[in-house]
């Protein structure tokens, strides 16, 4: 193959099938993507849980991560939200003329490694070359497959009066990591990016625990804006202590010098857990027990309402003892961030 992307891989010719059998397939093969068919025949028992992302992070190699990676957890993630264990992936490839082979072959090999560790496979794609300057490198399209294991599933409008908030780590690492590459910023620790599969520790969780009322990492928006979409969506008020929530100091000084709020910097590797209270000890024995959810801590609780009409709200109890809304991310703080 060429050293870099040419238009003649995206043509469906010989290009396009050396790409595929010299590339694609030599790091995502399983038996269902070795048959070569244009699509793939799946087998799951009952429900299923479905979900698409499109990736264009910039850029497109950060520290802990890159495009690729982060294309297969964020889809893996988004399924296991759903109360489902991830089985499959499909992937679609949007690339820019001219991309070095070499980051192609890395991004491929780094999804391929991140699929195999996630326990999914990737089973079918497509792969569209546009002219040099028609895109920005290139662009991911993912869709997850995967089994429900839980009824009723995890859901933005379950959460209920009393149930208690946790989170799994600490927030705004991704999006820190993503600005800092991106501004050639270097501070005296290094921000990591957190992307990350979450589905083990999750189905852990539901299988111990299946009565979990909402699941959701906070992504774009950050946990800030991910509460506002949970209270809004079950007419509570989540009420969150400041001091409670884990944020590295790198990343809370890199926030302070930058004007950033750490509350609404996305995360790849942290979820949300809102679940009953007597349910909420077994949740953190359990959390604690998984190395990408050593972080977790509790951070807040559901509450009713003051007036049955009242739109749902998040209200952060702070340090000195006051408590002052959090709305929803305005704009954007970090555009191309996942």
């Amino acid at each position: 193959m060429s050293d870099k992307v040419l238009l003649d891989y995206g043509s469906g010719g010989k290009a396009s099938q050396r790409l595929i059998g010299e590339l694609f397939l030599k790091h995502f093969d399983n038996p269902e993507l070795r048959r070569m068919n244009d699509g793939a025949v799946l087998s799951l028992p009952g429900k299923i849980a479905v979900s698409t992302d499109t990736f264009t992070v910039d850029p497109i190699f950060f520290p802990g991560g890159d495009i690729g990676r982060l294309a297969v957890h964020g889809t893996v993630n988004d399924v296991a939200m759903m109360g489902a264990v991830p089985r499959y992936l499909t992937c679609g490839f949007l690339i820019e003329e001219g991309l070095p082979m070499a980051d192609l072959e890395r991004i491929v090999e780094s999804m391929g490694a991140a699929a195999r560790a996630a326990g999914v496979w990737i089973v079918t794609g497509d792969t569209k070359v546009v002219p040099k300057g028609a895109a920005d490198k290139i662009f991911i399209n993912t869709t997850g497959i995967g089994e429900v294991i839980v009824d009723p599933v995890p859901s933005g409008d379950r959460a209920a009066p009393g149930d208690a908030i946790f989170i799994t780590g600490t927030l705004g690492d991704h999006g820190l990591a993503i600005l800092s590459t991106r501004q050639g910023l270097a501070f005296e620790t290094p921000v990591l990016s957190d992307c990350a599969s979450l589905n083990h520790a999750i189905e852990t969780l539901l299988r111990t625990l299946p009565d979990i009322h909402v699941l959701r990492d906070p992504t774009r928006g950050g946990l800030a804006t991910t509460l506002n979409e949970i209270a809004l969506s079950s007419g509570v008020t989540c009420e969150i202590i400041e001091d409670d929530i884990p944020v590295k100091p790198e990343v809370r000084g890199g926030c302070s010098l930058l004007g950033l709020d750490p509350l609404y910097l996305a995360n790849e590797g942290k979820f949300l857990c809102i679940l009953p209270e007597a349910q909420a000890e077994a949740a953190l024995k359990l959390m604690l027990a998984n190395p990408l959810c050593t972080g977790a801590k509790r951070i807040g609780t559901v509450l009713a309402n003051e007036k049955p009409d009242t739109p749902g709200r998040v209200l952060l109890k702070t340090g000195l003892g006051g408590k002052r809304l959090l709305g929803m991310l305005e704009g954007e703080q970090l555009p191309r961030i996942c």
